[in-house]
């Protein structure tokens, strides 16, 4: 664990110009009082509280720490010294006064590629031995590229910041978003696991510029720039690399190489053709006049290129110097594991809505199946109906023709049942007639009697006349003879 003097650095340096500062930093010159040299002092405002949005973390200042003081290499700045105050942590640091990379190469009237190969050589070097200690730098750029001295005639490669730098653990997921945008990998633009693969994607960013002056995903927004790193979106324009070897583009290429099991590891990258074809080759003084100019319009772009990139800092150039980004590790942890939550839910319900799909479906035939029943049978009844309203309306044309009868035979009867009574009438008058003149007979014979003769033969007489008016059956059982 990193051990921070709790004394004022006022006391054992002298505080001299400002260097540099960023969002929550500040880089000062200073000289020790014991020895006399040169430093440079790192003013890093701490974080006052949980609460508060300002400042850095202590033990983020104490991971940057602790990586420090286990590295020590030629092209690695190096920790001299920590303090710490109330407001601040104070880290004493190899003074590193060459200025940037990119900023001594736009300087120059030409650049070839044997000279490129010899500062990405430098770079690759000192990322070669953070990986061999499981160390990621994570924020690999040309401001993190500096000069120990440029008036030097190989001028020896820096790699400073390591404020987002982590050692990275074996079988340990380690997640986050930071890093400059220009220049992250597309694992840490779609959170994905991190690992030492990042800075290698980095390393191909800053060599297409190096050799081009152009940036091969920078877009007019930040958006822009990660929609274009996650999409792959670029490619080596003639314009820009006409005249760029196919080695370099092809070391370029396996650098920016989405799958980071596909992507150059250090020790690839150290023994690529391109890097060992350029070691021992001559400077570009012995390149045809032609390349030199060609080579001039490169610097005058990369010059174009810093120009801009120093315009645009910090507004458009780092996650780090916007507050809103500060949380975002935590803020998409917490959304995962809401993402989890809801991906459960998810499946639970669809598990619901798929038993209810099923049961409708089913209830949806049982309803096919007993409306077609009832439709049939409704078709039957209307059948029946027609069929007994036929029959109900031959049974009324029947009973009404029954009716007409009955009443034609009522009329006859009405008919004959007068003809009846007058007939009735008039014989009774004239038996009435008969008898008092059969009474009026008073002959006796010997042996018989005229008037039961007479009698009988009138009878048979009257019977035989009403047989044929009207029938005789009218007058069957009528007893004359008690009459008399």
């Amino acid at each position: 664990m990193a051990v921070f003097k709790q004394q004022q650095v006022e006391d054992f340096f002298e505080i001299g110009e400002e260097l540099g500062s960023g969002q929550f930093a500040i880089v000062k010159q200073c000289r020790e009082k014991s020895s006399g040299r040169d430093f440079a002092a790192k003013f890093i405002k701490k974080r006052q509280s949980n609460a508060s949005r300002r400042g850095v973390l202590r033990e983020e200042i104490e991971r940057e720490v602790n990586i420090l003081q286990q590295i020590h290499h030629p092209n690695i700045v190096m920790l001299h010294d920590v303090f710490e105050n109330k407001t601040d942590v104070v880290l004493i640091l190899e003074l590193v006064s060459g200025g940037e990379l990119f900023d001594f190469l736009a300087q120059k009237e030409s650049l070839s590629e044997e000279e490129a190969t010899q500062f990405i050589k430098q770079i690759l070097e000192g990322v070669h031995y953070l990986h061999s200690r499981n160390i990621a730098h994570f924020d690999l750029k040309p401001e993190n590229i500096m000069l120990l001295d440029k008036n030097a005639p190989l001028p020896r490669i820096k790699l400073i910041d390591f404020g987002l730098a982590h050692k990275i653990a074996e079988g340990v997921e380690f997640k986050n978003i930071f890093g400059t945008p220009e220049f992250v990998a597309p694992e840490i633009v779609n959170y994905e696991p991190l690992g030492l693969e990042a800075d290698m994607w980095s390393v191909g960013v800053i060599t297409y510029i190096l050799l081009s002056g152009a940036s091969p995903f920078l877009g007019e927004t930040k958006q822009d720039t990660l929609g274009n790193i996650s999409a792959m979106n670029y490619e080596f324009d003639d314009e820009f690399f006409g005249h760029t070897s196919e080695l370099a583009k092809n070391f370029i290429r396996q650098l920016l190489e989405k799958d980071t099991k596909k992507r150059l590891t250090i020790q690839d990258a150290l023994n690529h053709a391109w890097i060992k074809s350029n070691e021992h080759k001559e400077d570009r003084n012995k390149a045809p006049e032609r390349k030199r100019e060609r080579r001039q319009l490169k610097t005058k772009r990369l010059k174009e290129y810093t120009i801009k990139s120093h315009s645009s800092m910090p507004p458009n150039n780092t996650y780090i110097n916007f507050e809103r980004f500060a949380q975002v590790e935590e803020d998409v942890s917490a959304m995962e594991g809401t993402f989890c939550q809801l991906a459960s839910a998810h499946d639970s319900l669809q598990e619901d809505i798929d038993a209810l799909v099923s049961i409708y479906n089913e209830k949806e035939m049982w309803y096919k199946e007993e409306s077609e029943s009832i439709r049939h049978e409704l078709s039957q009844l209307r059948y029946e109906f027609r069929k007994v309203e036929a029959q109900r309306r031959g049974v009324h044309e029947e009973m009404r023709s029954v009716d007409a009868s009955v009443n034609r035979v009522s009329e006859k009867y009405k008919e004959r049942q007068s003809r009846f009574d007058a007939l009735q009438k008039e014989l009774c008058t004239e038996l009435q007639w008969v008898q008092e003149v059969v009474g009026s007979f008073q002959v006796s014979f010997p042996n018989c009697s005229f008037s039961s003769v007479f009698n009988t033969d009138v009878n048979e007489a009257l019977k035989e006349l009403l047989n044929r008016s009207c029938g005789g059956d009218l007058l069957t059982g009528n007893n004359l003879d008690q009459q008399r």
